[in-house]
């Protein structure tokens, strides 16, 4: 095979298949129907074309008769009045129509053959289209059923082109989203192991005076907490205050304490 004619193979086979994808059998059926719609119409033009031949035939043959009739009564009338060379005329002008009206006769019967077998042809022709239209929407329903359920069920199994996307897309992202956590687990470890530095803790040295600084807050922290219970003494151990007595009040108390003296002395 040469190359050119393995071109237009490989040509012809890829067009075939785009085109196969390209077509839509409800498109194709309704075209066909169209197709033959246009048709019918045609051989029904046919119909009334051959029929208005033949009507304009008998048209014809009608005229013709008359013409003849009127010949007749002519040379008759021409008999009667001694007129034979009128009559003679009359009569072969008669002999010429006749033959004209045989010929026309001729043509009307054929003219009404052909239009009955086009009748004929016309009336199944249109049975034909009104099966194939019925056939086309039975087979138009069934494909659209069937194309219908071939999604429902791809959408359920997750093998349709539109939800494989969705699929895919769910699945990166919970892809990413591990890989993240993974990623944000092993950097924690690292800080925690100190194999990494903090970029929150700005200037705050390596990880030994880290350590040592906090070692060290927290001491301070104690010191000073030692410090604050000792010099805080709870209330409840506190001395009570002694007042000291108003003047007034001490020499008020001093003639009760000789009667309570003299009191005493009579008692005894």
């Amino acid at each position: 095979m040469s190359i050119m004619k393995r071109i237009s193979l490989i040509f012809r086979s890829k067009a075939n298949k785009a085109l196969d994808r390209a077509e839509d059998p409800r498109e194709t059926l309704d075209y066909s129907y169209q197709r033959q719609l246009d048709l019918l119409s045609k051989v029904r033009r046919g119909v009334a074309d051959v029929a208005t031949s033949r009507k304009r035939v008998e048209l014809q043959v009608v005229q013709l008769e008359q013409q003849s009739a009127k010949l007749q009564d002519q040379a008759e009338k021409a008999i009667q009045m001694g007129r034979e060379d009128l009559a003679r005329e009359a009569l072969t002008r008669k002999s010429g129509l006749n033959g004209q009206i045989t010929e026309l006769k001729a043509q009307h019967a054929q003219l009404q053959g052909e239009e009955e077998k086009l009748t004929l042809a016309q009336q199944r022709l249109q049975a034909k289209v009104e099966a194939f239209r019925t056939r086309k929407e039975t087979i138009k329903a069934t494909y659209t059923a069937a194309e219908a359920q071939t999604r429902i069920n791809e959408a359920m199994s997750g093998i349709g082109e539109e939800m494989g996307d969705v699929g895919m897309a769910i699945q990166r992202a919970e892809d990413k989203t591990a890989q993240m956590q993974a990623r944000a687990g092993a950097i924690d470890e690292l800080i925690a192991s100190g194999a990494l530095d903090d970029a929150s803790a700005i200037n705050a040295g390596d990880d030994i005076t880290r350590e040592l600084e906090a070692m060290s807050s927290q001491a301070d922290v104690e010191l000073e907490l030692a410090r604050l219970k000792g010099t805080a003494i709870p209330a409840a151990q506190q001395p009570e205050a002694i007042e000291a007595p108003e003047p007034g009040e001490i020499l008020a108390e001093e003639p009760a304490k000789q009667e309570a003296a003299s009191d005493a002395t009579k008692d005894a």
